[in-house]
Order: structure tokens, then C-alpha cells, then sequence
């Protein structure tokens, strides 16, 4: 039997990325210290690696594809093929940022300013890059870990870190200078996996189903009963996908309503639907919008 063999990232987005799959129909048994979970997919066997290393285990083909974040993918300089972006992180759906920061009353107010000066930070390669291309000269040295503590202890003049919300680095007294880049994670491919027929279809279908689960992350469906006499005023306040799914009820001048809406309008839609006329509102989570 043909398998593909899957990279899962270690570390912080091990569980997010388990729970991903989990919802679009893959379960993923992880037990401590097995680096090759099992999968209720026998076409697909699945290797534990930390999301620093993974674009190079893909490259030189050890795994077929793999998730992981896009800064290490430039930090690796991998030449991968970019199958999907998947926008999620161990505390939320949206995009992490890597930022160059200084401690707040630092002179420091943008990148020329650190000219002749020491930056630590784990992302090493993708910053002396960034630099270089600013024509300014920094040393630039790897952080093992706690790189805020570095610079507020004085042990460098500023940092890359990455960043969802910046609140960490405000409790901690650091300014953000300036955003260097904005990442997500990506399922990446082989490229010879890729040029594999049976391979790249096996990939399509893993990225297809997690894209569809990710995006049923922020809705929710909605099903109620309405008058006949007032289904237009319903409809006309309901957003959509597509247009609201409807069906007569047997031998009543009331028609079935459903309809599939962002989450966060919910608390305001619903009571709007009573004002005209629904009733027997349903709200349900959905696993995947395809």
C-alpha cells in the first residue's frame, strides 16, 4: 500500500495542529515520547518534528509534506512547494508577527538606528537577511530562549521575537520598533511528492479538508421556522454564504429556514429574527465549509 508519510509540528502548535486534523476526520494518538503517531488513515503515516526543522526534513524529502510556520520556512531558505496557508497558532486563528523591539525608554526609534548594534533572536538567518538588505550593519546571534529577558537584562540592544498581540512584550517593558514579518502555518510539499501523481491527490485531499475545517472555525449554521407572510423580512436581514435554504413545512403556512452565518453576528441576528417572526431558532456548530 502507497503511504504518504506527514510531518507534524512539535512544540506549541502540536495540539492546535492535532485538533485541526482531528476536526477535519483524521485522529491523531500521540503518546509521550512516540515520534510517530498513530493515524486512522492507513495511506498516511505521521512523524513528530519541531516546526524549526521542518521545511528541511521536507525538502530533502525525509517527509512527503508537513505543516509548519511560514518564517521557518524563510529562516531554512527551503525551496518546498507552498500547498495552503492555514491561519492558526496554538491561542488563535489569526496571523503571528515577528517584530524588532527595544526596551521602552531605548533610543532606539527605527531599524537605521541599531547601526554597529547587537540584536538575539532565534530567527537568525531571516534577520541578518533583513538587515543586510537596510544596508544596516547589526551582530546578530541566536537566542536559546527568554529573548526578552535578554534585552531588558542589557545582554543585547534589541530583539526578533515573534508576537500574536503584543501584550507580553508591553507587560514586560519593550517597545516594538518596527513589524518584520507576518506568518502563518503552511502545509509544504516534496516537490518531487508533489510531481507524484498519487502523492500530490493524497496532499490536495489533506489540504482541501483543513482549509474546510479552519474556515468553520468562525461559523455557525443557523435553522428556523417562519410565516409564509413574513419570509421576506426574515431573508432580508440574513447573510449568507449562498442564498438561505428553504422548505415548505407539510401542511403549514410556515417554510423552514437554514442558513449558515458568521459566529460573531450571531447575538445580534437572532434577536432581529424574533422581531420578524421566526421562531424555533436553532444555532449549531459546523465542522468543515466546503
Amino acid at each position: 500500500m502507497k503511504q504518504l508519510i506527514l510531518g507534524i509540528p512539535k512544540g506549541s502548535l502540536q495540539e492546535a495542529t492535532i485538533q485541526l486534523f482531528r476536526k477535519s476526520g483524521w485522529k491523531i494518538s500521540l503518546t509521550n515520547r512516540n515520534y510517530f503517531p498513530e493515524i486512522n488513515d492507513p495511506e498516511i503515516q505521521c512523524s513528530i518534528c519541531r516546526a524549526q526543522e521542518m521545511s528541511r526534513y521536507v525538502e530533502n524529502g525525509t517527509f512527503d509534506a508537513g505543516l509548519t510556520g511560514k518564517d521557518w520556512i524563510l529562516e531554512n531558505d527551503s525551496d518546498v512547494h507552498v500547498v495552503a496557508d492555514l491561519i492558526y497558532s496554538k491561542v488563535s486563528q489569526r496571523p503571528a508577527r515577528w517584530v524588532l523591539a527595544v526596551p521602552y525608554d531605548s533610543p532606539v526609534k527605527d531599524v537605521g538606528d541599531l547601526e554597529g548594534k547587537k540584536i538575539a533572536t532565534e530567527l537568525v538567518n531571516f534577520t541578518r537577511r533583513y538587515f543586510a538588505q537596510a544596508g544596516v550593519r547589526v551582530d546578530v546571534e541566536f537566542s536559546w530562549g527568554a529573548t526578552e529577558a535578554k534585552v531588558i537584562a542589557g545582554l543585547c540592544d534589541a530583539i526578533v521575537e515573534v508576537t500574536e498581540t503584543g501584550a507580553t512584550m508591553r507587560a514586560n517593558g519593550l517597545r516594538i520598533v518596527k513589524e518584520l514579518m507576518l506568518t502563518n502555518t503552511q502545509l509544504i510539499a516534496n516537490k518531487a511528492a508533489w510531481n507524484d501523481p498519487w502523492k500530490r491527490e493524497k496532499i490536495e485531499q489533506i489540504s482541501l479538508l483543513l482549509q474546510a475545517a479552519l474556515r468553520a472555525e468562525d461559523l455557525v449554521g443557523l435553522k428556523m421556522n417562519v410565516p409564509k407572510a413574513k419570509l421576506n423580512d426574515v431573508i432580508e436581514i440574513l447573510p449568507s454564504l449562498t442564498s438561505p435554504t428553504t422548505a415548505h413545512l407539510y401542511q403549514s403556512d410556515w417554510v423552514s429556514v437554514e442558513v449558515v452565518v458568521s459566529k460573531h453576528t450571531v447575538r445580534e441576528l437572532v434577536p432581529q429574527l424574533l422581531k420578524r417572526g421566526a421562531e424555533g431558532i436553532i444555532e449549531y456548530s459546523l465542522n468543515k465549509v466546503i
